[in-house]
Order: structure tokens, then C-alpha cells, then sequence
């Protein structure tokens, strides 16, 4: 991860090219980064693109503990972006994918110049942590069905018209933009904004908090032999 100050705000880019898909390293550096932060973020991608999601081929290379440890991080990475008390803005310059897309929502607002954005997990053959569901359930609202079972990925106007993103802005002018939106939200009294934003994400956050059941069976379903079956085919697929 990639720090930047800028007048008060935090810039942090996601910075694992070619496509900034996560890793274990990497999702556990993003949530000790957000950690460390006190004020606005915004929050982007390095290169050309926000993020593709999950790197499949490390937990297909890896064995079966690595994905439970996996899974596990990025939803704590997911949650601390989603938890965090001062304003977060999501920049999004490109590609916004699976987890990459599930990262966007977990920002109070997103801004995107490029790129597509969908959840296409049931594409690939995976199932949702229960913090990723959550967090796009809150975001989304009633489209998240649709997002989730079409497993569709569309382009920035289509994404602006289903309210996924708040904001549709010219690539010179992204993170600017970004910035002076998260300096302005940041501008109000930083308790009672933590304080709403607690109270916004309550009905998600008692439902991740009840989830655990939930995951331990997406966690088995991630490491069957017909997931990683199915994982292999996507990946061969792409090539």
C-alpha cells in the first residue's frame, strides 16, 4: 500500500501490479494501514486499474489453511475500511472486480473515471464471505441481487444509473476530486460523523457479527475440490 498526504487527507493506493489483485500480504498491510490512519482517506488503485480482486492463483498454489487465513484477512481488511470513523472515499481510476468491487462499496462514497465494476463471484464459482455480502447489501440496496446472481460486470453509466457509484468523473480529475470530498465530509465535527456512520452500518454490521456459522461453510466450499475445479477452469478460461 501506497501513503500519500494531501492537505488533511490520507491517499492510500492499492500498489500490486499488474491488476492489485489480494493477496494475504497485501490485504494484511491494507488493514494495518487503515489502521494507522486518523482522518479522511481516499482511497484508490496504482496503474490502471482499482482492483481485480482476490489473486485466485495463490489459493489455488496454496494449501488449505492459506485460504481459511485468507478469507478471514480480507474480511477484517473489508471491515476496517467499512469501520473506519472519519470519512472514506473511494476513488475508483479502473477495474473495480469481485473483491475489488466489494473494496468500493465499503467506502462511504464512491468516485470512478474508467473501468468496469461487478461482483462476479458466482461466476468464477465462489461463494461471498458474509462481511462482503453485508457490506454490498448495505451499499448497493436492492440491486445487490441482481449484482450478486448475474455476477455481471458493467460500465461506469450503467454502474452511476444503479447508484454503485455516486459520481461519474474525468480520469485528470479523480483523486482531486476525491480529495476535496473527503477534506469537505472531513470538515464536520469528527464524533458525530463517527457516530452516524456507526448507526448507518448497524443492521449490516449485527449481521456479519451473526455470520459466523455462515462462514465457516463458505470457507469449506472455498477449499472443495469442485470449487478449486471450477476456479482452475475460470482461470484457464482468461488465458
Amino acid at each position: 500500500m501506497d501513503v500519500q498526504l494531501a492537505d488533511g487527507v490520507t491517499i492510500v493506493r492499492i500498489d500490486h501490479p499488474p491488476v492489485n489483485a489480494f493477496t494475504l500480504d497485501l490485504v494484511r498491510d491494507a488493514t494495518a494501514t487503515v489502521r494507522n490512519i486518523d482522518g479522511p482517506i481516499v482511497l484508490t488503485g496504482a496503474g490502471a486499474c482499482f482492483s481485480a480482486g482476490v489473486d485466485l492463483r495463490a489459493i489455488l498454489d496454496g494449501p488449505p489453511e492459506y485460504t481459511d487465513t485468507f478469507l478471514a484477512a480480507v474480511s477484517e481488511a473489508f471491515l476496517t475500511v467499512f469501520d473506519h470513523p472519519a470519512p472514506v472515499v473511494a476513488a475508483v481510476n479502473g477495474h473495480a472486480i469481485a473483491g475489488g468491487c466489494v473494496l468500493a462499496m465499503a467506502a462511504d462514497v464512491r468516485l470512478m473515471s474508467s473501468g468496469l465494476i461487478g461482483l462476479s463471484e458466482v461466476a468464477v464459482g465462489v461463494p461471498f464471505p458474509v462481511a462482503a455480502l453485508e457490506i454490498c447489501r448495505y451499499a448497493m440496496g436492492p440491486s445487490v441481487t441482481r449484482a450478486v446472481l448475474s455476477a455481471d460486470n458493467i460500465d461506469v453509466p450503467t454502474a452511476a444509473a444503479r447508484g454503485w457509484i455516486d459520481e461519474v468523473v474525468a480520469p485528470d480529475e479523480l483523486i482531486g476530486s476525491a480529495v476535496e470530498l473527503a477534506r469537505s465530509l472531513g470538515r464536520h465535527p469528527a464524533t458525530a460523523y463517527a457516530a452516524m456512520k456507526q448507526q448507518l452500518h448497524r443492521h449490516a454490521r449485527a449481521a456479519i457479527d451473526a455470520g459466523e456459522e455462515l462462514d465457516a461453510k463458505v470457507r469449506a466450499v472455498w477449499k472443495s475440490a469442485e470449487t478449486r475445479g471450477a476456479i482452475s477452469a475460470f482461470l484457464d478460461a482468461l488465458k
